[in-house]
């Protein structure tokens, strides 16, 4: 452990520094191996194999053991009980199944059906992250149960990531449990998302973040362009949990973009290109893209950190479109315009966040900043955590109207007084263990 933590000291800037600049932080052995685990070849295979169910509306035929819906959530059943096989019997696969009734979108009351995997740590806890893709395809109409609809990339290539990725990490042991998901009822309403967010809640899981991935394979905009080099996290401010004292005080306080969503999309960018340099995390300061929505909604409006991972560039003639040729030009979400280089990027982007928020401590409890009096200083506390393998704790800072950590400073105790007025900057606790494995931030709240 003092090893690690001297490592761990030479490579931080300290909190007096001068000139700003992103800490190098230190990479775990482990995360650095689960990144490199991706294949492209495997995404590529998953994508084919959805595809071939010809479609997977959440209406259609649920018998067939080749076409539609329910053979492709078997497939993917089957496929998490492969990787379950890896785990020792601490992943429990599932089917989540919810009677939805008659809708715009759901002509007669219809089962949708959630694919769940759930990694278990070796002690049992309450903390949880999800990733999640939505398995169920559409054509051009929204209830065209019938037609051919491939959804390569929406969302056969977030369906693939989750896919991958439980494959992966169900040879590893983790801190936390960990919630691979193949949703369905997207297209028609975000019902299976709702349905898993509705248990979360009435559990009372302590959900430290969801990952969802929708369309993250496609690198060409209908309009030409293309890019390659980013994914867009979108993330919001603030969710319907937070009402009455609780925006209040964040609005007064200054932390519109400290709730959690956006905490998380900033963990993610940092994480992310920490394990993946060459390639980026734009946030983008929404909930969703303009006026569009996500199996993220549901999580982030009960209060949990949850954001939505999209490619950079959306092509509106390979998304919702009956397959077709028209005037000379294709139309339809087939695999052929699925950029396999750029999907495994992005897979290795949710590959690094997610191992390591499994692999971390938990965020510091109750950090404080004190006001009990006027300061040219800003004196922060927090709780001991409770990690054996705990290496102590990064101090962050940002000026107000930066969107990432630009200072860092790793103590081992749970107070520090900064040389930071609080008018000008905004702070963050992070739990750091041995391995390098940092927690999500912890934002101080005023005491006096």
């Amino acid at each position: 452990m003092r090893t690690s933590l001297m490592f761990l000291c030479m490579v931080l800037f300290t909190i007096s520094s001068i000139a700003f600049a992103q800490p190098s932080l230190k990479k775990s052995p482990t995360v650095e191996r689960i990144v490199g685990q991706v294949s492209s070849e495997r995404l590529k295979t998953t994508i084919e194999k959805l595809v071939g169910f010809g479609t997977r509306h959440s209406l259609s035929d649920t018998i067939s053991a080749v076409n539609g819906i329910g053979a492709a959530r078997r497939w993917i059943f089957s496929e998490f009980q492969r990787a379950a096989a890896n785990a020792g019997g601490r992943m429990i696969v599932e089917f989540q199944d919810t009677l939805v009734p008659q809708s715009n979108r759901i002509p007669t009351p219809t089962r949708i059906v959630n694919v769940i995997a759930t990694l278990k740590p070796q002690t049992p806890t309450n903390r949880y992250v999800i990733i999640s893709g939505h398995y169920d395809s559409r054509a051009s109409s929204a209830n065209d149960a019938v037609s051919k609809s491939p959804g390569a990339n929406d969302d056969g290539s977030g369906t693939a990531v989750v896919l991958e990725l439980a494959r992966i990490f169900s040879a590893y042991t983790f801190r936390i449990n960990v919630v691979f998901i193949a949703f369905a009822g997207e297209e028609q309403g975000l019902y299976g998302a709702q349905a898993l967010a509705r248990r979360a809640q009435d559990n009372k899981w302590n959900i430290e973040a969801v990952l969802n991935n929708d369309m993250i394979s496609n690198i060409q905009s209908g309009n030409g362009t293309v890019e390659s080099t980013y994914v867009r996290v979108f993330s919001e401010a603030f969710s319907a949990a937070d009402t009455g004292s609780e925006w209040q005080t964040r609005n007064s306080l200054g932390l519109e973009n400290d709730g959690a969503s956006r905490t998380l999309a900033r963990y993610v960018k940092e994480i992310g290109e920490q394990y993946m340099p060459s390639f980026g995390v734009k946030f983008i300061y929404r909930r969703d893209r303009f006026l569009r929505g996500g199996d993220h909604s549901p999580f982030h409006d009960c209060g949990f950190a949850a954001i939505r991972l999209t490619e950079a560039k959306e092509n509106y003639d390979r998304q919702h479109q009956d397959v077709r040729i028209e005037n000379g030009k294709k139309y339809g979400d087939m695999p052929e315009y699925v950029n396999i280089g750029y999907l495994t990027n992005n897979a290795r982007i949710n590959a690094a966040a997610l191992a390591t928020i499994a692999s971390s401590p938990a965020p510091p409890s109750h950090a404080q900043v004190d006001v009990s009096a006027l300061s040219y200083d800003s004196i922060l506390r927090w709780n001991t955590n409770t990690e054996k393998d705990l290496a102590g704790y990064f101090v962050r800072t940002r000026e107000t109207s930066s969107p990432i950590w630009q200072e860092a400073v790793l103590t081992r105790d749970t107070a520090m007084t900064l040389q930071r007025s609080k008018d000008d900057y905004l702070f963050g606790i992070q739990a750091v263990d041995a391995d390098g494995n940092v927690s999500l931030p912890s934002i101080p709240r005023p005491v006096r």
